[in-house]
């Protein structure tokens, strides 16, 4: 049986029916309802707000929680396909996902008390609350320790002054998940919409992530109840943890994006005629394509037993580093041969390598630089600490 050139390993005859019918569902989703659209939305500035019920109704926010919380209770190789998925449609919508999942409803359910859990979470895994999450400021985002925003307790209260910056769905979100210098360490707050004093600003001129909110936090003397405080966790490893999380899902995303970009590539450069023959037929043709199916399957079979080590309550935060690190770098670099191949149709969104590959230029940089994960590696192998 011949086997799709981007899985060439079967490595989809290693999940289960339930992990494959989820792919598939999901797979639909990004086939009937995203890539009709997003190239038009990329080219506009537009996040195609009127797909979050359906991504809420097919229970891709929060899907990993518990089912009293509006989750589905799904394991971590069906969360990292639903990321798959989306990204082969496109990262901003994968970056909705991923964000209200990981890094909004994940640090309620794991450091918020009860009734915030089931304040917020229902509504949330029902896309009627949309979070944003507020670590990275201005000056610099790879070293958070160093933050400004600060909150100081006033009586029953909290007064939070600061900034954000390159905060994905900032600007549609009714809470922020907002992390800030105390007195007792960093902690974590919930911010809702329309606080006095609370602000969000979309950055615009992007040409990245052009089909995702990305915006800037203005917090000036923000009243924040005791009862939006986040009580069970204290310092850097709140938001590290969080940021495992996603960066987990950002693993398994990219490969959907360099999937996306090798199947229009492949098929372009088997109907373009150069030289009297198609372009596939020449070596250096398929000297590409042959190394990115190399790479896409090597990325999978990384991901599949991540996954599994998650699932098994076994996976380091090394781990995820060295995943993020070598898989974005494929995807970027698959997106921009493909938009090679392509020649100069490359260069429009009627398809998807340049899309694909600008967008990249985001996914490859956020929630930890490639940088940042190499010395993640590198202090692992030599226990010590370069950065």
């Amino acid at each position: 049986m011949a086997l799709p050139p981007y899985d060439l390993f079967d490595v989809r005859s290693l999940l289960t029916e339930e992990e494959q019918a989820i792919q598939d569902t999901v797979a639909r989703f990004t086939d009937e309802r995203v890539l009709p659209i997003i190239g038009d939305c990329f080219d506009q500035g537009r996040f195609p707000k009127e797909l979050i019920p359906e991504i809420a109704d097919l229970g891709l926010l929060g899907s990993s929680l518990p089912e009293q919380y509006g989750g589905h209770g799904l394991n971590g190789v069906s969360y990292g396909l639903i990321c798959q998925e989306l990204e082969r449609g496109d990262s901003g919508i994968r970056s909705f996902v991923s964000v209200q999942s990981s890094l909004c409803m994940y640090p309620i359910f794991a450091y918020g008390s009860e009734e915030q859990r089931m304040r917020w979470l229902p509504d949330m895994a029902a896309g009627k609350v949309i979070g944003c999450f507020g670590l990275t400021e201005p000056h610099g985002g790879s070293d958070p320790a160093n933050m400004k925003t600060n909150a100081k307790k006033d009586g029953a209260d909290w007064i939070l002054n600061g900034s954000k910056m390159w905060i994905t769905n900032g600007n549609v979100a009714d809470i922020a998940i907002v992390w800030a210098q105390t007195d007792d360490g960093i902690q974590g707050f919930i911010v809702e919409k329309g606080m006095p004093g609370f602000a969000a600003q979309e950055i615009k001129h992007k040409m990245s992530l052009r089909a995702s909110v990305t915006s800037s936090l203005f917090f000036d003397n923000v009243r924040v109840p005791e009862a939006n405080r986040l009580p069970n966790v204290k310092g850097l490893k709140g938001p590290l943890g969080c940021l495992t999380q996603a960066r987990y899902g950002i693993t398994w995303g990219p490969i959907g994006a360099a999937i996306a970009c090798l199947d229009e590539a492949l098929n372009y450069s088997k109907e373009r005629i150069l030289f009297d023959r198609p372009v596939a037929a020449t070596q250096s043709a398929q000297l590409k394509l042959a190394d990115m199916a190399r790479r896409i399957t090597l990325a999978q079979l990384l991901v599949l037993q991540l996954g599994r080590l998650k699932d098994a309550g076994r996976m380091a935060p090394a781990q995820v580093s060295l995943a993020k690190w070598n898989n974005c770098r494929m995807a970027i670099d698959i997106a921009r041969q493909c938009r090679d191949l392509l020649g100069g149709a490359g260069i429009t969104t009627e398809h998807c390598a340049i899309r694909h590959a600008l967008n990249l230029e985001s996914v490859i940089t956020y929630e930890g630089t490639e940088t940042v994960h190499q010395l993640v590696i590198g202090r692992e192998l030599t226990g010590i600490n370069a950065f």
